[in-house]
C-alpha cells in the first residue's frame, strides 16, 4: 500500500476502509475483511456509534495493533478542553486501545452553536496537543475546516494539523481549499469519495471505466489518489472491499482527470460548517 508522509513525520496509507454505518456483528465483519484484503488505515468516529465494533472488528482480524492506522473523531457538540480529554477516553475505551493514530476534531465550532467558536476550537485544540504530547494520539488533525477555521486555529496552535478530512469527490472537490490545505502542508483526505452513489449511472464516468476494464467506482477512487488526497471507501460487501483497494494498476490519464475535474455539481451532501445543525 502506498502511504503519505504527514507534516508530523509519520505516514498514513493512501487508501484505507470507511465505517460510517458499519455496525454490530456486520460492522464487525466487515472490519476483519478489510483487514485481511490489505487495508491497515481504519477511520470510525465517536458520533458513529461503532467504535466498539471497529475494536472488535480489529481484534478479530488477528493483525497486531501496531500494523494498523486508527483514526477516530471528536463530536462537534463535544468541543472544549475538559470536554475533549473527557470524550478522548471514551473512544480509547470503546476501542479497547492504548493510543489513537489520528484523532480528529469532527466539525469547526460555528458561530450558531458556541458563543466564541474561535476558543471552542482552540481550547479543543490545546488539548488534543496535550494528548499527543502524551503519547496518547500520534497526529493531530481536523474536518470539515474551512480556510476561516484554519486560519483561527492557526492563531493560538503550537502543532498545525496533519490532515483536513473534507467531503471531496467528483462533482465537489472543493479545488480552493485543497490548494490551501496543501500550500500550508496539511494533508487533504476525502469522505464520500462515491457521492453517495451519485457517480453510478455517469456518463463521462462510464466511459473512462470502460477504457480501463475498471469500474466506476475504481475511477473515482484513483481520480482521488492522483489528486494527492487519501481516500477512505466504504462497503460491507467483500466483493467492493476488494475492488476499492485494487486501484494501482492503472493510471488516469491528464485528459481523463481533467473530464473529471469539470463534472457538474452532484452528490453533494449539503453539510457545511456553519450551518450546522440545520442542513442546506
Amino acid at each position: 500500500m502506498k502511504e503519505i508522509i504527514l507534516n508530523d513525520g509519520t505516514k498514513i496509507p493512501t487508501v484505507g476502509f470507511g465505517t460510517y454505518k458499519c455496525t454490530e456483528q456486520e460492522g464487525i465483519e466487515s472490519v476483519r475483511s478489510a483487514i485481511s484484503n490489505g487495508y491497515s488505515l481504519i477511520d470510525t468516529a465517536a458520533f458513529y456509534g461503532n467504535e466498539e465494533t471497529v475494536g472488535k472488528g480489529i481484534k478479530a482480524s488477528g493483525v497486531s495493533r501496531e500494523e494498523i492506522y486508527l483514526t477516530t473523531k471528536l463530536w462537534r457538540e463535544n468541543l472544549g478542553y475538559e470536554s475533549t480529554k473527557k470524550e478522548f477516553e471514551k473512544s480509547l475505551k470503546r476501542l479497547d486501545v492504548d493510543y489513537i493514530d489520528l484523532y480528529l476534531i469532527h466539525w469547526p465550532a460555528n458561530a450558531k452553536n458556541y458563543d466564541n467558536w474561535q476558543k471552542a476550537n482552540a481550547d479543543t485544540w490545546r488539548a488534543m496537543e496535550e494528548l499527543q504530547a502524551e503519547g496518547k494520539i500520534k497526529s493531530i488533525g481536523v474536518s470539515n475546516f474551512f480556510q476561516e477555521h484554519l486560519e483561527a486555529l492557526f492563531q493560538t496552535a503550537n502543532v498545525i494539523p496533519s490532515i483536513n478530512q473534507i467531503e471531496f469527490h467528483p462533482g465537489y472537490w472543493q479545488q480552493e481549499l485543497v490548494a490551501y490545505c496543501k500550500k500550508q502542508n496539511i494533508a487533504v483526505e476525502s469522505w464520500s469519495p462515491l457521492a453517495r452513489g451519485k457517480v453510478f449511472g455517469n456518463k463521462v464516468l462510464e466511459s473512462i471505466s470502460n477504457k480501463h476494464n475498471k469500474t466506476v467506482s475504481q475511477v473515482c477512487l484513483r481520480w482521488i489518489i492522483q489528486h494527492e488526497v487519501i481516500v477512505i471507501p466504504k462497503s460491507t460487501s467483500t466483493k467492493r472491499i476488494q475492488e476499492n483497494i485494487n486501484l494501482f494498476d492503472f493510471e488516469l490519464s491528464l485528459e481523463e482527470m481533467e473530464l473529471i475535474n469539470t463534472l457538474p455539481e452532484m452528490g453533494f451532501s449539503g453539510e457545511l460548517p456553519n450551518n450546522w445543525p440545520d442542513i442546506i
